[in-house]
């Protein structure tokens, strides 16, 4: 890892393994092989287990946030699923390399997956939102210089997308509360 990096990496994952302590977490180092290994050289994702914090894995990005270019508050990313499978790390490692390869993903974005989020899901996008399940405790995470956002990747459907594009993040939320959704339901039904 570059010295320029390795604090906020660090930082970063110190922050997750506080608030996930109780929970089992492995670190996942990848490398993104030739061509994509410039845009995040130090990527990994940390896989936690369930624990005191709830039944389902989450899954985190670190390396994101002191990636080249970033300016502002840094981001990294977490995706709650329902089991330990390396699908999910392979679609972190994809919404890493994609927020850092210049598309710069944030709040109330999205972006297709290009395929369902599991096998016979309907959920074939990601919605960049709060990490509602967690709350603001993992959101805002203390860098030594700054700080980094954690916000969270919810599968979603291209149905909900289009609904969002018509009547506005916030309508969409709302339909999700009023569901309610589970999150880490690979078959859950549209709410658009």
């Amino acid at each position: 890892m570059s010295e320029a990096r390795l604090p906020a990496a660090e930082a970063v994952e110190a922050h997750v393994r506080a608030f996930f302590d109780g929970h089992p977490l492995e670190v996942l180092h990848l490398d993104l092989g030739p061509g994509r290994r410039e845009a995040l050289p130090d990527l990994r994702v940390l896989a936690v287990g369930p624990g005191p914090r709830g039944d389902d894995w989450a899954y985190v990005t670190v390396g994101c946030c002191a990636a080249p270019g970033e300016g502002g508050p840094g981001l990294e990313f977490v995706m709650t699923a329902p089991t330990r499978d390396q699908r999910f790390v392979d679609l972190m490692a994809m919404v890493a390399y994609y927020h850092c390869s210049g598309h710069r993903l944030g709040l109330e974005h999205s972006m297709p997956i290009g395929e369902p989020w599991v096998p016979g899901s309907a959920c074939d996008h990601l919605l960049v939102s709060l990490p509602h399940p967690y709350g603001p405790a993992l959101e805002r995470c203390p860098l030594p210089e700054g700080y980094a956002r954690l916000l969270w990747t919810l599968p979603v459907t291209r149905a909900e997308i289009e609904y969002r594009r018509e009547h506005g993040h916030e309508a969409l939320e709302r339909l999700f509360e009023q569901a309610p959704i589970t999150p880490a339901d690979p078959f859950r039904a549209s709410v658009a």
